[in-house]
């Protein structure tokens, strides 16, 4: 078993270099499929009389186990999570059997669980000018960091990885690097502009000056009191605060303005393919999800305003 377990270990950690060398795959994503094996790793050391690499009933076993954990326990793998563990089970199997390293083709015998489409939370144009006239309570930082997250679409890791060379005020525009190192050019509204303007010319240009930032590449864009680049978890901070003053608290998180974007530019009229370039999607089947958004909205619209509906 020691020898076998042995042979476990070194196929991954074949299996995650392939990954970060020939696909690309980021750090973060690396890291959990690294601990999604080591799960499975602890099911065959303990569980299962099988070989992992002679026979596909441990796979198969494993994950019926996860998915009857998920069902019986409330604090069972999300049905994502246990997809991406699927995944990652499924793409080491894949890799082993096509490098030669083991004789047979698990994988084709694994299934992944079906993915759940979730609506994503978005609000009204309403909401967002309140959320947004919330945020300016807390400064010229957290009102220009909103306006542009609803402006353009960004991520929130987008947003506060930004230096100011990305983005160009003459031309109304911000250039981004997205998932996959994808770069994109993405126009950005006057009120955001104009909030933007404000914040660097002023309380930006204040703390780069206090605590000496080095102005590489012009410098973070966002920046926290103490010089440094705005951190993800204060980003987070800054949109939830303003949700509480807006009376939308537990209802917002970044992402959601970036729901609102792209919905928003669907309910105007907006092109599929062009949401899809904004939002930096790879594949425009994740871009279709807000098609139901919207359509979910028209039914609304409809049952409220049709006198037979």
């Amino acid at each position: 078993m020691t020898d076998r377990l042995a042979d476990f270990d070194r196929t991954v950690d074949d299996y995650l270099a392939h990954l970060s060398a020939e696909r690309g795959l980021a750090a973060a994503t690396i890291r959990a499929y690294r601990g999604d094996l080591n799960d499975y790793r602890g099911h065959i050391a303990t569980g299962t009389r099988e070989p992992w690499d002679r026979s596909s009933d441990p796979a198969v076993r494993y994950l019926a186990s996860l998915t009857q954990r998920g069902e019986r326990a409330p604090t069972g793998l999300a049905p994502s999570s246990l997809r991406r563990r699927a995944a990652a089970l499924k793409g080491f199997y894949r890799f082993a059997y096509g490098e030669g390293l083991i004789d047979v083709d698990v994988a084709s015998h694994l299934d992944l669980p079906r993915q759940v489409r979730r609506l994503p939370d978005t609000l009204d144009v309403d909401q967002v000018v309140r959320l947004l006239e919330a945020a300016s309570v807390a400064g010229e930082r957290d009102r220009a960091l909103l306006e542009l997250l609803y402006a353009a679409g960004l991520r929130v890791s987008e947003a506060i990885g930004l230096d100011r060379e990305d983005l160009s005020l003459d031309g109304a525009f911000v250039r981004v690097i997205g998932k996959g190192d994808r770069e994109r050019l993405v126009p950005v509204g006057d009120e955001a502009i104009d909030r933007l303007t404000a914040w660097i010319a002023g309380d930006r240009t204040v703390l780069l000056a206090r605590h000496h930032v080095q102005p590489v590449r012009g410098g973070p864009l966002f920046i926290g009191d103490r010089g440094r680049r705005l951190a993800r978890q204060q980003a987070w901070a800054a949109v939830t605060a303003a949700a509480e003053r807006a009376g939308l608290a537990g209802r917002v998180s970044p992402h959601t303005l970036r729901h609102s974007f792209a919905t928003h530019l669907l309910e105007g009229g907006a092109d599929l393919r062009v949401v899809q370039e904004l939002l930096g999607h790879a594949s425009i089947s994740t871009t279709q999800l807000y098609t139901h958004v919207t359509g979910e909205r028209i039914r609304d619209v409809y049952r409220r305003a049709h006198p037979r509906a």
